[in-house]
């Protein structure tokens, strides 16, 4: 049986001499595994479809529950992404988190268009507020968005606060005062609400707010999925 699927490869990891066994994320059937032989060799004709970040049409061959790359159709290489190290490591973190929220056998399309679309914006743009967009996207749909909204205790307006807490298990902020969560920055907190289109204060858009923010969702992410996202730490060490 063939089946031909649209898919982003997300990791590829060594399989006997020249083989390797891709991860591939698709809109349809979310991760699928499939084996890519011989694609080590430096001629083989699909060494392509196992660097990073190829978007691909992917023609597998199923024989059981195991499918294997028989073919490929290149759509995007996103080569941009692997010849610059800060979005190297940006796109890996977006391409980490996809995996570690999507599921073999489950919808997700929204996380993949988002995805396509994130690599795509890293290519032409800075890196930092694509990845923060993707990351917050990827998180609401599944089910551990990051509300930017009042105090998620007393309710008020956070804007104008200079101090705030983020609370882990309710994946929200509130006052630092009422609040038992981490401490959270002024700028982390107006930047999410920018890139999420709420009002902000421009003032507190700054120069670190994207740093910021990231080490709040690498926190919130490990806290949540238990993932040390070491693609993320590494983008956060080098901006």
């Amino acid at each position: 049986m063939e089946i031909k699927v649209n898919a982003l490869m997300l990791r590829a990891a060594d399989y006997n001499e020249n083989d390797k066994i891709l991860t591939l994320l698709t809109a349809e059937n979310g991760k699928i595994t499939a084996g890519a032989k011989g694609v080590k060799k430096a001629g083989a004709r699909l060494k392509f479809a196992a660097q990073p970040f190829c978007f691909a049409e992917y023609i597998l061959s199923k024989k059981g529950d195991r499918y294997t790359v028989i073919n490929a159709s290149e759509t995007e290489s996103f080569y941009d992404l692997r010849t610059d190290i800060n979005k190297f490591y940006a796109a890996s973190a977006a391409v980490e988190a996809a995996s570690a929220l999507t599921y073999e056998g489950d919808e997700s399309a929204e996380i993949f268009y988002a995805l396509v679309k994130t690599l795509s914006e890293m290519c032409t743009e800075g890196e930092a507020q694509p990845l923060i967009r993707f990351l917050t996207l990827a998180l609401r749909k599944s089910g551990y968005g990051v509300a930017a909204e009042n105090c998620a205790v007393c309710g008020n307006a956070l804007l104008g606060h200079d101090k705030l807490r983020f609370d882990m298990d309710a994946g929200a902020f509130t006052c630092y005062d009422c609040g038992g969560g981490i401490g959270a920055s002024r700028v982390t907190y107006n930047l999410l609400r920018k890139l999420d289109n709420k009002s902000y204060e421009e003032d507190f858009i700054t120069a670190d707010g994207e740093k910021r923010a990231l080490r709040l969702l690498r926190e919130y992410f490990s806290y949540k999925l238990n993932i040390a996202f070491k693609s993320l730490s590494e983008y956060i060490r080098l901006i």
